[in-house]
């Protein structure tokens, strides 16, 4: 009977919708498809990280030089994060995360085949704005068409994936760049980001609370921006950039590390990776502490965690490498998994638009991975892994600062 009134169309006028809720067929679709879409949206993005020094060498560039193969992915999805919010409301939800996907796979595939040092950058940088459809789109898609007291399981299922996606990112390229270069890693990736573009046509359900709306693009910049205003919102979007900062300066240079002396270790540094799954416990670690202290708390322990965790990493062990890289995952996943709630949550208080919240510190995130994520290969390059450890506890300090701030600030 459930399943029967979850299922209406919401255009008759005697039935109300009330949304996909957990146990039914279409909430399993649902969270299938979205699941795939997270882990292939974020598996595309990273697997080049692992790669780095693969890529430098098979171009002929820097260290230095070879970040920018990620961080122009998370630059241009700045502009993709800006033009997606007016392209769900004009398109539907449902059809921008496939496209989202389906265009992402084949510049993946293009990427692969590519002969220069420019081309891969310029395949990477248009991925970067087609990425970015998939996550603004599922967020206002679960908001629209799950019901309220399912929301919070749809979107830890939705996380969860995005975790698992990151993981494979990082897991999956080494060992297939051993079998068959780099380029086969890119062919694999993309086409598990084509086979969850199509997943998403066979099994998301249509959108039924979704009205087209005209799309407004000065107005959603506009509304962004002005969320700064918030001395909270900014001092946690200032935290997520410094954290995101950390976390990708850290595995951005890693694998330089594990390359060179003492370790050399060539294509088997990436089982150096298996420390990421680690992490995907941390938001469920982090939600229980917030509920047993304070969420300024919670945010100001795993910003803690994550500057202590940046010496383990130094330690010139693989052990103490690998014990690091897990804490290092684990206290950054924790941060954000609270801060994007927070500035959510600060928006809803003071009566500002949540979307532009969430949008204000998903720029301010994605910047702090494409400028960390040069400046630690640079950093390697010109004051080896001690440039990379003082730039990490820098970026740790600040997030540590902004979060305590953050948290006496927000009455």
């Amino acid at each position: 009977m459930v399943g029967m009134t979850l299922n209406v169309d919401i255009h008759r006028p005697d039935v109300k919708w009330i949304g996909h809720e957990v146990g039914t067929a279409s909430y399993r679709r649902l969270a299938v498809a979205l699941m795939a879409g997270g882990l292939a949206n974020f598996s595309l993005m990273y697997f080049v990280q692992p790669l780095l020094p693969m890529l430098a060498t098979h171009y002929g560039v820097s260290a230095g030089e070879s970040a920018h193969a990620l961080s122009v992915t998370t630059l241009t999805i700045l502009i993709g994060l800006a033009v997606a919010g007016p392209m769900a409301d004009r398109l539907g939800r449902v059809n921008l995360m496939r496209w989202s996907l389906l265009a992402s796979g084949v510049l993946g595939l293009v990427s692969a085949f590519a002969p220069t040092w420019t081309m891969l950058l310029v395949t990477r940088g248009l991925m970067g704005v087609t990425l970015a459809g998939l996550p603004v789109a599922a967020l206002a898609y679960l908001r629209e068409e799950v019901r309220t007291s399912s929301h919070a399981r749809a979107n830890a299922t939705y996380i969860a994936g995005t975790a698992i996606g990151g993981a494979a990112g990082r897991l999956l390229p080494g060992p297939l760049a051993a079998l068959g270069g780099w380029q086969l890693a890119a062919i694999v990736v993309s086409a598990i980001t084509i086979a969850a573009g199509l997943a998403l046509y066979a099994l998301l359900p249509q959108s039924q609370r979704y009205e087209r709306r005209p799309s407004d693009l000065r107005h959603a910049l506009i509304g962004s921006v002005a969320a700064f205003r918030d001395p909270v919102v900014a001092l946690i979007c200032v935290t997520g950039f410094a954290a995101m900062g950390v976390m990708v300066g850290v595995y951005n240079a890693i694998g330089f590390r594990l390359q060179a002396a003492p370790f050399n270790l060539g294509t088997g540094a990436s089982l150096i990776y298996l420390a990421y799954p680690v992490g995907i416990l941390a938001p469920q670690v982090m939600r229980r502490l917030t509920a047993r202290t304070s969420r300024g708390i919670a945010v100001a322990s795993a910003t803690i965690l994550l500057a202590l965790s940046v010496p383990v990493v130094s330690i010139p062990s693989l052990a103490g490498i690998f014990i690091g890289l897990g804490v290092v995952t684990f206290a950054f996943l924790g941060t954000h998994s609270l801060l994007s709630g927070w500035a959510v949550d600060r928006a809803k208080r003071r009566g500002i638009g949540v979307a532009q919240a969430s949008s204000a510190y998903l720029l301010t995130y994605y910047l702090g991975s494409t400028i960390a994520g040069v400046a630690a290969t640079q950093q390697w390059e010109s004051h080896g892994w001690t440039g990379v450890e003082w730039l990490s506890l820098g970026l740790a300090a600040a997030a540590i600062s902004s979060a305590v701030l953050a948290a006496r600030t927000d009455h």
